[in-house]
């Protein structure tokens, strides 16, 4: 079959290897329809992958497929049922998953590395677990993980269940922006728009987005986010305060993470992990690894007093220096962490099963690309090309003869 492989810094291929098969009572094969890449796919792509990953490497962990097999001991999902795959791998019955921590699932845990539940389609620290991007996946613990999901409306109205809707959900949750206040978000890539967009459902009065590329604010414009332009705001805590008698929004998400853009000495750090050989940029990135911290740092500083930052965006260095005087001072909260999927599946299902679609589901993918187009994708996706926000890839779509992958569309 053919699946999307990790092969080097910025080299992803489209490769053929073998098909999985059952190997667990607990497992199922699900033939993949569609498959995003996401922002934490760049990560390996760019950052992680040097220290991190074997060359050949599955990748990809949002995923919506066909059941095709299963094995004895999972009754949940049969063959033909439409399931959606969460990013983290959860067993639903111990410690952990009793208390809704599905991210750190006890059976799953990769304690080789000392990480939380395993992970489709991302290094070694999660498991290496082969991903999505792909024409067919085995799914662990499927006697609990796979989300059923009707049969009839288009991938779109659902493949987000796997990451999207329940990291932007859970962000918005632990900032716990009051109805009547105001909640400023940072990035704009697809997990910040549907945080501007959850909140909105919710009832926040005022929810601000904070980007510095234009079509990622137009879009948020059309769901009620007032943007703010990084290109022409000189000290962005001191335009939020501005906009919140001089205070600071109630809560700030931080939907950026380590891709923020500055902090030359981070990015040194990068640059260097990714020319080392593989052991000695393992070493470097586990004793020696920084972030690049501007967005949390403006986090930090635009919140009001008493605020909560929430952390969605994903960091990964050891020896962050956090402004520990200035959180203790101004009284904050820090929330963050890996979304525990299933958690929110209750409160995100009736959004997307209903005649409406008040998330906007179907109108955040920029494009659509056969499988055998990953590499344009992930490019795309990279440098922010054509207008991309977010890029689902169709193993069952073929490429028109002539126009090999040019499938994108705006609305």
């Amino acid at each position: 079959m053919k699946a999307v492989a990790w092969h080097g810094k910025r080299d992803v291929r489209v490769d053929e290897v073998p098909e999985p098969k059952i190997e667990e009572p607990t497992d199922a094969l699900v033939r993949v329809t569609t498959a995003g890449i996401c922002g934490s796919d760049l990560h390996v792509y760019e950052v992680l992958g040097r220290p991190y990953m074997e060359e050949g490497d599955v990748l990809g962990h949002e995923t919506i497929g066909i059941v095709e097999a299963v094995g004895h001991d999972v009754t949940n999902v049969s063959p033909g049922d439409r399931v959606v795959l969460p990013f983290n791998i959860s067993c639903g019955r111990c410690f952990m998953c009793a208390h809704e921590l599905y991210s750190q699932c006890e059976t799953t845990q990769v304690r080789e590395h000392g990480k939380g539940a395993a992970l489709f389609g991302y290094t070694r620290l999660y498991g290496s677990v082969p991903g999505g991007q792909a024409e067919l996946i085995r799914v662990p613990q499927a006697q609990f993980g796979p989300i059923r999901v009707p049969h009839g409306p288009s991938d779109e109205r659902f493949v987000y269940l796997s990451d999207v809707l329940p990291t932007a959900w859970q962000a918005v949750a632990y900032a716990e922006p009051p109805r009547d206040g105001s909640l400023a978000i940072f990035g704009l890539g697809p997990i910040g728009q549907m945080c501007g967009r959850v909140a909105r459902h919710l009832g926040v009065a005022r929810v601000f987005g904070i980007d510095l590329v234009r079509e990622r604010l137009q879009l948020a414009r059309r769901y009620g986010i007032e943007t703010l332009d990084l290109r022409e705001c000189d000290d962005i805590a001191t335009a939020l305060r501005d906009l919140t008698d001089g205070r600071g929004p109630d809560a700030v998400i931080d939907a950026v993470g380590m891709e923020a853009h500055g902090a030359s000495v981070a990015k040194l750090t990068h640059q260097i992990v990714g020319a080392l050989p593989s052991r000695m940029a393992l070493l470097v990135a586990e004793r020696a690894g920084i972030d690049r911290l501007g967005a949390l740092y403006a986090c930090l500083d635009s919140v009001r007093r008493g605020g909560t930052v929430s952390i969605s965006g994903v960091y990964t260095g050891m020896i962050d220096p956090l402004p520990l005087m200035d959180i203790f001072d101004k009284q904050l909260q820090l929330r963050m962490g890996q979304a525990n999927v299933k958690r929110w599946v209750d409160d995100l299902m009736p959004l997307l099963t209903g005649e409406d679609d008040p998330l906007g589901v179907q109108d955040l993918a920029t494009h659509r690309l056969p499988l055998a187009e990953a590499p344009r994708g992930y490019e795309l996706f990279q440098e922010k090309k054509e207008g991309a926000i977010k890029v689902l890839l169709e193993p069952g779509q073929v490429a028109a003869d002539g126009d090999a992958g040019r499938a994108p569309f705006a609305r």
